[in-house]
């Protein structure tokens, strides 16, 4: 019988301890360490010595068609152009949020003319085909089975040698030689090793679905997602039927690119035009509202930022916001008090993204304030005008990239007028026609001037 001993391992960064202790002493995080079995390895003295082998970088070749094609190019987009051969894809996400459903409805175009296997822990054979049969899907292909043995289906990969493997999930997954749990922390991380040995010696793609805490991150220690080559998180609000899938790692492309899907009776659709998802039962008329062209990766998205400004009734005023970082909606309602003298310290602040779309780059700092200024001072802004731009805390608008993308994307969703930083006029082509007037602006209080020029343009 092999020795076993107990670790502690911290579920944020899978550090190991040999005792418990209250806070971790690699990350300082405090209660994440959890008990697991681990058995003691032994040295072998009769075991051979491995070996190691090199090749030249410009000697390795490999065949044309190095990415698989899923069917919906809305996840090809996010994984850099289609699914690498040999690659580990951990796909995270709420309960019911649609991380099966998408993985089963991409089986429909992997199986055609390759072999897929679809592993699951969760569901029997008789379910999958159930929720097959609803979505739509039957391929040739496609193979499913009900198992929870990582080795088994290790073995089922080195035998069979399918093309793409599917594992639904990698919680429910366990190693007979460790005495861990399914789930545990180290069931977790070994399975995954696994599966990424596998994968990467039999040049198998293989999806991982991953359940997340109450944190919202993967489930397992965090170095479960440096093991893997992609994580993907599958975002939204189950109440809604817009979901988005991005990248938090991504070896083989960008982290930048988000994918839109709608989730109907059957299955999850495609939503190649985002900006006019987002900006669909737009009121007009109300005040606290401005549309945001944001970038995405290499695209350009149209988003309705709304701002609601009301007299609070406590001693310290409310501060919430949904889709915009909170520390950076106190940074700019500082700006706007001091720079300009707007003061918000007797308001209770509300801003949100509409559509469940969450906005982390700068240029979305211009949007917010100018919501925040039409909400306090009750001034409807003109459902035509689009703007975009970085805020420093002097009250400066600075420059923000890709500014052509965004000016075209607001001309093709029918806004007329345009307000931007000043500085990053000089990006744009002088010669081309954009269809639309581009307003610069240096400051906040510029920016101020510009709307109540273009209203006066509008009464006249």
């Amino acid at each position: 019988m092999p020795k076993t001993r107990s670790v502690f391992i911290c579920s944020v960064c899978g550090q190991e301890h040999p005792k418990w202790n209250g806070r971790c002493n690699a990350c300082g995080s405090w209660n994440t360490l959890e008990e697991a079995v681990v058995e003691k390895r032994t040295g072998n003295a009769s075991a051979p010595k491995a070996t190691l082998t090199m090749s030249k970088i410009s000697g390795v070749d490999f065949p044309d068609e190095t990415r698989y094609k899923t069917g919906m190019s809305e996840l090809d987009r996010v994984l850099g152009g289609g699914l690498v051969k040999g690659s580990l894809v951990l796909l995270g996400g709420d309960p019911g949020i649609g991380k099966s459903t998408l993985l089963l409805q991409i089986c429909s175009s992997l199986a055609s003319g390759r072999t897929v296997l679809y592993v699951s822990g969760e569901e029997s054979e008789r379910q999958i085909k159930l929720r097959a049969d609803r979505l739509g899907v039957d391929a040739e292909g496609l193979y499913i089975s009900s198992c929870t043995d990582c080795d088994a289906v290790c073995e089922a990969m080195r035998s069979e040698k399918p093309d793409v493997v599917i594992i639904d999930s990698i919680q429910t997954m366990a190693l007979t030689d460790i005495q861990s749990a399914p789930g545990s922390l180290v069931q977790v991380r070994e399975c995954t090793g696994a599966f990424m040995r596998a994968a990467k010696a039999l040049d198998i793609s293989v999806f991982l679905v991953g359940h997340v805490n109450k944190d919202g991150g993967i489930a397992g220690p965090k170095v479960l997602e440096h093991i893997v080559d992609t994580v993907l998180y599958f975002e939204g609000d189950k109440q809604l039927s817009y979901r988005i899938l991005r990248a938090a790692k991504n070896r083989f492309g960008s982290t930048n690119e988000i994918g839109v899907f709608e989730m109907r009776d059957k299955g999850l659709s495609e939503v190649t035009n985002p900006s006019a998802m987002l900006l669909s039962g737009r009121p007009a008329g109300i005040s606290g509202i401005t549309i945001l062209c944001a970038m995405e990766g290499s695209r350009p998205i149209m988003a309705e930022v709304q701002a609601l400004v009301a007299k609070t009734g406590f001693a310290a005023p409310r501060r919430v916001s949904a889709g915009f970082d909170y520390n950076r909606l106190c940074v700019l309602l500082a700006v706007l008090e001091k720079r300009t003298g707007y003061s918000f310290g007797g308001y209770d602040v509300y801003i949100n993204i509409i559509g469940g779309l969450k906005i982390d780059e700068p240029a979305s700092d211009l949007a917010v304030a100018l919501a925040l200024y039409s909400g306090l001072c009750d001034k409807v802004i003109g459902e035509d005008i689009a703007v975009f731009g970085e805020i420093g805390l002097g009250g400066e608008l600075r420059a923000v990239s890709h500014i052509r993308q965004r000016v075209r994307e607001a001309a093709r969703m029918g806004f007329d007028k345009c307000i931007v930083p000043k500085s990053s006029l000089k990006e744009l082509d002088k010669s081309e026609d954009y269809g639309i007037a581009i307003y610069g602006a240096a400051n906040l209080k510029q920016a101020f001037k510009v709307l109540e020029a273009v209203a006066g343009e509008k009464k006249e």
